[in-house]
């Protein structure tokens, strides 16, 4: 019973912050949205990448054909570790790890306004890919 009245609790404090929001002026709500976090990330130059990764980037330029059925999808960002956007502006691509079987955990994400970042450690880390 205490469960559910908590789901009750969370669905009401919801419910209340939506009408108070909607009736703000919309000077008000732009003041109320949270600001984009600023993320300070290293770059690592093309050259600087494994052959691997240049490869991918290669691919990503043409448009495919991709090697692994993932490739392409809408990466989440859900641990906020790139710049925080709208979903559906980021895309992940599997870079090649040598003597792995599966995809292992090296990845380039693309962003819609052209930047490309590279992680090899499962998206723990990015590195921003520059010229």
């Amino acid at each position: 019973m205490k469960k559910i009245f908590n789901i009750f609790k969370y669905i009401s404090v919801y419910l209340a912050a939506t009408l108070l929001l909607a009736a703000m002026p919309a000077a008000a709500q732009r003041e109320a949205a949270p600001q984009r976090i600023q993320i300070a990330l290293a770059d690592i130059s093309v050259k600087a990448l494994p052959p691997e990764a240049r490869e991918t980037l290669k691919l990503i330029e043409k448009g495919g054909p991709y090697p692994y059925d993932r490739d392409g999808i809408v990466f989440g960002n859900f641990e906020k570790r790139l710049p925080i956007q709208e979903r559906g502006y980021y895309n992940e691509f599997t870079v090649k790890t040598p003597d792995v079987k599966h995809r292992g955990a090296r990845r380039i994400v693309t962003g819609k306004g052209g930047e490309k970042y590279y992680s090899d450690n499962h998206y723990k880390t990015f590195k921003r890919i520059v010229p």
